[in-house]
């Protein structure tokens, strides 16, 4: 018997949002649908048991992109979804950072949630549902949760917000912004924006928060009607005895290690000192009543969270010596590779990135096979973590989630900088490596990334900057927001705040928290403080150079633009794309033709383009009888050789036209591939051309010309081609040979 559907609407903004649940998936702990309008996501969110030994709480988090949901096949060989794509990792980070602070303490059991794509009406983004269908499929399931959470995106188009846009009004809009949380605090966020000023972003962060209120209720209401029991689970907790007696004795000498500046290792170093001995002290071989390793190492830190957190609250002193709102010394370089089109060099403390830029033509834009409206990707930024750079050792198992969320993080902050194609018409690539790390890698690569930008002289609309923002807080309500936070202070904290943009507005947001939620006023002073580092990091790189170079570098490809008539695209690419394969191989060129009959030419090598440009710039023109070209011969006959007069347009010379006097043998007169100069004497009514080298080498007039060539040459064959007929010339001309009247007429 077929269960009973549940179903569950609310409007947010002037749009109906639509959960329905009870037929799909039983067996999952919870399972969903959530949908706007045709686009649906489907959610399953399932608990399992506790693997032995384990000391993290399992959560898996994965949206898979269905490309049947979108009425297509996918483009991969074998016709089928592969290892996800970047926007599936993207959706699927986004969907994980609101749910995971929700899960209690300790908790130990493993926990997946599963998002499939059931339909995708190309008007709708999926990421947002994707979250929504996720939390609501936690809430009715089994499954322990401090939840729900809602979310929505916020736009802006001519000055005015809209909830939850289409793809079509992302396009007008100047801010995306992504935005989680629960009944009472912010989780997460996630944007990119137009140069959006701090208070008009603070506008849409509450804003936001508001607009997910009916989506909050919605699945509480669910929970209340069909949410099953939650089971019970067993948390990890600490032995609070142990806790307290490793406290009181490494308090002393960790305030003493932190009373003087220590840098990243020689923080690590005088911890592990501290733990090792308080191990030896504990954990005596042999005492039945002594704590185990494991227990004295987890109290250790919890000591180290403790104490570490309490000086940044009361006493405003970092490990590292700052004060809350200190930049680390930075430095820049720029030009590091010769061969590179651009490099830029970016340290901040013991943080380093690397990034170089590549520019290509418009034809090397990223195609993207998915869901979205979306093709190509003209600009792309990629970032690299490797081991070396936290000096440790790992196996390279390619990209990380973390390192594609880190890569579409500066990707989103320069975006908006990045010149228009109709003004820079080349697709940009910049690989950020990081090479050594001590927190904010993804900042550091906007900063580098921009040096680089400029080194390769592309002409960014704005130098932007990014920084990362810490916050500890404690249960009696004070906090204390961070400026430039390093990789002790992103895992002892409470968030990782990245912002980076220009200096007239924000490029790009994204908020990490481990607490349950962040008020709308601790976000203002963050982007406040933000404000202040970014434009001090700034002087900084502008100092390296103060803007982007008027020129590009030697070795970067230097482009063309040429317009040609639409109907003339054809004639450039040439059957099998022959003529343009052609052109690229003897010029030494890159040649990428557009829909509107926009040409772009690519190349080093200075005069392979102006030949390129200039035979390309030949389509536009059209054959006039009486006027003289230079040509090549593209092919020889018995009756006449043929002369490419402009590209994809040939003409021929009657043998009896190849000189002044009698000529026995078209070969006595030229070779494939020699230059001719003719004149165009006739071009009859189906386009075919009638040239005369004669006539150059007499100096006839164009009437004389073709009197003279018409009374010498007699009846005409059937060759010679325009660009208009350029497939069945050939075949006359050969029917004319075939049929021996031609030759032997013209040669008596």
């Amino acid at each position: 018997m077929k269960p009973e559907l549940k179903r569950y609407s609310a409007v947010v903004g002037t749009r109906t949002f639509t959960y329905e649940t009870g037929t799909l998936a039983a067996q999952a702990g919870g399972a969903v649908t959530f949908g706007v309008e045709d686009s649906i996501v489907f959610a399953a969110a399932t608990m399992g048991g506790v693997r032995e030994g384990i000391d993290f709480f399992p959560l898996s988090v994965d949206f898979e992109e269905r490309m049947y949901a979108g009425g297509k096949i996918p483009g991969s060989f074998f016709r089928r979804e592969g290892r996800a794509s970047t926007d599936s990792i993207l959706v699927s980070r986004l969907t994980d950072r609101p749910l995971r602070p929700l899960f209690a303490h300790g908790m130990r059991n493993e926990v997946q949630v599963i998002m499939y794509t059931f339909s995708a009406d190309g008007v709708n983004p999926l990421d947002i549902l994707a979250i929504n269908a996720a939390s609501a499929a936690v809430m009715i399931s089994d499954i322990p949760w401090a939840g729900p959470v809602g979310a929505v995106r916020v736009g802006r188009v001519n000055g005015e917000f809209v909830l939850n846009p289409t793809f079509e009004e992302m396009n007008a809009s100047d801010l995306d912004l992504r935005i989680a949380g629960t009944k009472d605090a912010i989780l997460m966020v996630e944007c990119g924006a137009n140069e959006i000023p701090e208070d008009v972003m603070v506008a849409a962060l509450e804003l936001g928060h508001q607009s997910i209120q009916p989506i909050i209720d919605l699945q509480l209401k669910m929970q209340a009607e069909i949410g099953k029991p939650k089971r019970e689970v067993t948390l990890t907790t600490a032995n609070e005895d142990l806790q307290k007696k490793v406290f009181e004795s490494v308090n002393g000498k960790m305030n003493e290690l932190l009373d003087k500046p220590l840098s990243k290792g020689e923080f690590y170093g005088g911890m592990d000192e501290l733990q090792a001995a308080v191990i030896a002290d504990l954990c005596v071989e042999g005492d039945a009543n002594a704590p185990k390793k494991d227990d004295v190492k987890s109290a250790f830190s919890e000591a180290e969270h403790k104490i570490v957190r309490e000086r940044i609250l009361s006493m405003g002193k970092r490990p590292d010596g700052r004060t809350p709102t200190e930049i680390r010394p930075i430095w820049c370089e720029v030009g590091l590779s010769p061969r590179a089109h651009g490099t830029g060099l970016f340290t901040r403390g013991e943080t380093q990135v690397l990034s170089f830029a590549t520019l290509g033509t418009l034809g090397e834009a990223q195609e993207l096979d998915n869901l979205s409206p979306e093709k190509n990707k003209r600009y792309m930024h990629h970032y690299s973590f490797p081991p070396f750079s936290t000096g440790e050792v790992k196996m390279l198992r390619g990209q990380s989630r973390r390192e594609v969320g880190h890569g579409a993080l500066a990707e989103r902050a320069l975006e908006p900088v990045i010149p228009a194609e109709e003004s820079f018409p080349y697709a940009i690539r910049v690989v950020s490596e990081a090479l050594s790390s001590n927190g904010s890698t993804s900042m550091g690569s906007v900063c580098g990334s921009t040096l680089a930008l400029m080194d390769a002289g592309v002409p960014i609309k704005a130098p932007v900057s990014g920084v990362a923002m810490g916050l500890i807080t404690d249960e009696t309500g004070r906090y204390q927001i961070l400026t430039d936070i390093q990789g002790t202070e992103d895992h002892l904290g409470d968030m990782d705040f990245k912002v980076a943009g220009t200096a007239d507005g924000i490029t790009a947001l994204q908020m990490d928290i481990k607490i349950s939620g962040l008020s709308t006023q601790m976000m203002k002073e963050a982007l406040a403080q933000a404000h202040t580092a970014r434009m001090s990091i700034m002087e900084k790189m502008l100092e390296a150079l103060p803007e982007a170079r008027a020129e590009l570098k030697p070795h970067a490809p230097r482009i063309i633009t040429v317009k040609i008539p639409i109907d003339k695209i054809g004639a450039l690419i040439g059957p099998g794309g022959k003529n343009i394969r052609s052109l690229q191989e003897e010029t030494h060129t890159k040649i990428d033709i557009q829909e509107d009959g926009t040409v772009y030419i690519a190349s080093t090598d200075s005069v392979g383009a102006k030949i390129a440009q200039e035979r390309v710039e030949g389509l536009s023109e059209s054959v006039v009888i009486g006027n003289i070209y230079t040509g090549k011969v593209v092919r020889i006959e018995a009756f006449g050789a043929f002369v490419n007069l402009l590209p994809g347009v040939d003409g021929l010379v009657h043998i009896s036209q190849l000189a002044s006097e009698r000529v026995n043998s078209v070969e006595d007169v030229c070779a494939m591939g020699d230059e001719l100069t003719v004149m165009v004497t006739d071009i009859d009514g189906q386009g075919k051309i009638r040239l005369s080298r004669q006539a150059v080498l007499e100096g006839w007039s164009a009437e004389e010309a073709r009197e003279k060539d018409a009374r010498k040459s007699g009846p005409r064959p059937s060759g010679g081609r325009s660009g208009g007929d350029r497939n069945g010339s050939r075949g006359g001309d050969r029917g004319g040979r075939s049929g021996g009247g031609d030759r032997g007429g013209n040669r008596r």
